[in-house]
């Protein structure tokens, strides 16, 4: 089962002590989601986890990479359909 945005956010909170200002406002979002599938203002959880990794990169250390592998695995199935949809053209 996955974990809910909420609960992966409190962790990284909790390990990342000096947030990137950069990843800030995306980490306060996932605070508020439930799922990928979830809106926060005009952007959906994918779109707020694609934000947060892309801010992320100076996060380092082994709960950083296991939290960015389970955020990857959440957007897998996005990214998969993306390839099936250029394929098609």
């Amino acid at each position: 089962m996955l974990r809910s945005l909420e609960t992966i956010a409190r962790e990284i909170r909790a390990d990342w002590k000096n947030v990137y200002f950069g990843a800030v406002p995306y980490l306060a979002a996932m605070h508020s989601l439930g799922s990928i599938d979830d809106e926060f203002g005009y952007d959906d959880g994918r779109s707020i986890i694609l934000y947060f990794l892309s801010n992320a990169s100076t996060w380092r250390g082994p709960t950083a990479k296991a939290i960015k592998a389970e955020l990857k695995s959440m957007l897998a199935p996005m990214m998969h359909r993306a390839v099936n949809r250029r394929a098609d053209c």
